[in-house]
């Protein structure tokens, strides 16, 4: 099946639900995203900040390129004049950092905090605790170019079914929670992005609003190594 046949396919499946469709086009070149542009896709997903900067030189300015990878904060500065949403926010510090580089673009820019929910020691994200001591900071209040929307998370990479749908839950509760604490005057925050080629339908029927799919849109991705900035 073509690029064009796997987003059809894709879109179909979650024309019923509230959840928007990330194409994660990391290690795929710039001919494979257009011929997803050119099937009407616009939110794309990219892990590598070389990659995706060089990717939205090449390509239509009207793609909402997202960040789901791990972000050091000395890539920020990077992407901070297109991004439209950073959805891997794990730490206050990196937090700051986006808020000087936006302020410096004359923007406010869109991010997800990524929450720490799978039974693994290799994901990234902030504990539950991590996340209100956040939250609650001074600091943090005095942050005016980043707007939080919602939360992000990764499920363990596991085939028990029953382990996914918890974290999922967790991450939606807490999700619930935190809006009420801390949002519940705000519209924006809004996003429960969860759920990806493998676990993505789990993903939906427990709340999530950004499911991210990759190889199954673009096929086998080819690993490429950019040097470093």
């Amino acid at each position: 099946m073509s690029i064009a046949d796997n987003l059809l396919k894709y879109k179909k499946e979650l024309e019923d639900s509230s959840a928007k469709l990330v194409a994660v086009s990391k290690f795929h070149d710039a001919t494979a995203v257009m011929e997803a542009y050119n099937a009407g896709q616009r939110v794309f997903g990219e892990n590598v900040v070389q990659e995706l900067v060089d990717k939205q030189a090449a390509l239509p300015k009207d793609i909402e390129w997202h960040l789901i990878g791990h972000l050091q904060t000395n890539k920020v500065k990077y992407i901070a004049p297109f991004i439209s949403l950073i959805e891997s926010v794990d730490s206050l510090k990196l937090l700051t950092e986006i808020n000087k580089q936006a302020l410096k673009n004359k923007r406010v820019i869109d991010c997800l905090l990524q929450v720490y929910i799978a039974d693994e020691d290799t994901k990234f994200g902030l504990g539950f605790d991590e996340l209100v001591e956040l939250l609650r900071s001074e600091e943090f209040l005095t942050l005016k170019n980043v707007r939080i929307v919602g939360l992000m998370g990764i499920a363990s990479n596991t085939e028990t079914e029953k382990q996914i749908r918890d974290e999922f839950q967790e991450l939606r509760v807490l999700f619930e929670g935190i809006k009420a604490s801390f949002f519940h005057k705000e519209d924006s925050f809004k996003e429960i992005s969860m759920g990806m080629s493998s676990d993505y339908k789990i993903a939906v029927e427990e709340g999530s609003t950004m499911v991210r799919i990759g190889s199954n849109i673009f096929g086998k991705r080819v690993i490429k190594h950019f040097k470093a900035e």
